[in-house]
């Protein structure tokens, strides 16, 4: 018989080495390992693991967020509630930079509250202006010593335009046509009073004869004979007024040529109606009747003619005076005045280098005499001569006392037409 090579037996797979042998007998110890046969439909047990039962769906547990660590005694951030803000820790910045992609709202425009502050300003600068000006006033000591009129309902002011040259230069006093004289004379007088009833602003004529207390009877401002205002200033000029009318000044305004013109032209210009041709060399005026609009020389040159109109003189330059007074005052007072800033600023500036002011006038009563001074163009209020009984200018005694009675009472209310008259003749 012969022999066979060793190898598996008949029927034994030939890849043992693989998959292992086939069932080991009692005897044989076992190959751990070995790979294991799992019959079909039949789940691989887990090596070592117990059997967790049937199978449920495993919830996982929510991570902590994390948290800044706090200072000791200091309450970390409560959790925020649905719909609520939340307000940032103490010290927080928000970051740099702006816009809707980083989570920061823009600032909304608020044309409300710029307008509330632009007028807020407006207002600072209304209020301001005048005061400034007003602490660049010159002030004088105007009021006489003595007996005085008792104190009266209303207020009196005073009104005085000097024909001093003493603040001109050479070149201003060519244009304005002044002359080389430094002397200081009135070229205009004037009371006006305020109170219960209509302003009242009433010219005294500069060749007024008058008692002069001390100096007898002369022109109110005389050029040969003592005057009072250039015989004893402010002070003898109250105290001739107050001695021959009985009404007492309250407020002393005087009124300079330079200024008086920079006063019209910072409100832009005047109009004034002449009656005729006017051509005066002296006052450097040459302008044709009618209505017309004036700057501040030609103004001043017509509230300074008086050869012109050769009948009435004086008179006529009166008028005229209270006209320009008027015109200036309507312009001061027009919307253009405080809206504009610039003509705003400049019209004080001008009235604060033209006027001078008596002691004790406060910026109150300036104010109020300014506002009264708007209201004097024949509608708003009464402008006259002072009554006078002919063209000598000699005052007329019953009329003018009937006049000074009705000031001094503060009943302007009760003046009639027929004697406040433009030239202060009767009519």
């Amino acid at each position: 018989m012969v022999d066979r090579p060793e190898g598996p037996e008949p029927g034994t797979p030939e890849y043992e080495w693989l998959y292992g042998k086939g069932p080991q007998r009692p005897d044989e110890p076992a190959d751990s390992d070995a790979t294991q046969i799992i019959p079909p439909g039949q789940s691989r047990p887990a090596a070592n693991r117990p059997d967790p039962g049937p199978e449920h769906t495993q919830v996982m547990p929510s991570a902590e967020p994390y948290r800044q660590p706090q200072p000791p005694g200091q309450q970390p951030p409560q959790p925020s509630q649905p719909g609520r803000p939340v307000a940032p820790p103490p010290g927080h910045q928000p970051p740099s930079g702006g816009g809707r992609g980083f989570g920061l709202r823009r600032p909304r425009f608020r044309p409300l509250r710029w307008l509330m502050l632009l007028l807020l300003l407006w207002l600072a600068f209304l209020i301001a202006t005048p005061i400034f000006a007003f602490n660049k006033i010159s002030t004088v000591d105007a009021f006489p010593s003595g007996e005085r009129p008792d104190d009266q309902d209303g207020t009196t002011y005073l009104v005085v335009g000097s024909d001093s040259r003493a603040d001109l230069s050479d070149e201003e006093r060519k244009k304005l046509g002044t002359g080389g004289d430094v002397g200081q004379r009135t070229d205009t007088i004037m009371l006006l009073h305020t109170g219960s009833g209509p302003n009242l602003l009433m010219s005294i004529p500069r060749d007024s004869l008058v008692e002069i207390p001390g100096h007898g009877a002369a022109k109110i401002n005389g050029t040969t004979n003592p005057d009072a205002y250039e015989g004893g200033g402010p002070k003898l000029l109250i105290k001739t007024i107050e001695h021959n009318t009985g009404i007492k000044v309250d407020h002393y305004v005087e009124i300079g040529f330079g200024g008086f013109v920079d006063v019209v032209d910072a409100v832009g210009g005047i109009e004034i109606c002449p009656t005729k041709d006017m051509k005066d060399k002296q006052a450097n005026l040459n302008i044709k009747k009618g209505c017309q609009d004036v700057d501040g020389v030609e103004a001043l040159g017509y509230a300074r003619s008086r050869k012109t109109d050769p009948q009435y003189g004086d008179i006529t330059r009166a008028k005229h005076q209270r006209e320009v007074v008027s015109a200036v005052g309507s312009k001061a007072v027009s919307p253009w005045s405080v809206i504009n800033p610039i003509r705003y600023w400049k019209l004080n500036m001008a009235a604060a280098r033209t006027v001078k002011v008596s002691e004790g006038t406060g910026p109150i009563d300036l104010g109020r005499f300014a506002w009264a001074m708007t209201r004097v163009d024949g509608d708003n209020g009464l402008t006259c001569g002072v009554p006078i009984s002919d063209l000598a200018v000699h005052w007329d005694s019953e009329r003018s006392k009937e006049m000074f009675e009705h000031i001094k009472d503060d009943d302007t209310e009760g003046i009639s037409n027929g004697l406040c008259t433009e030239t202060g003749l009767p009519k």
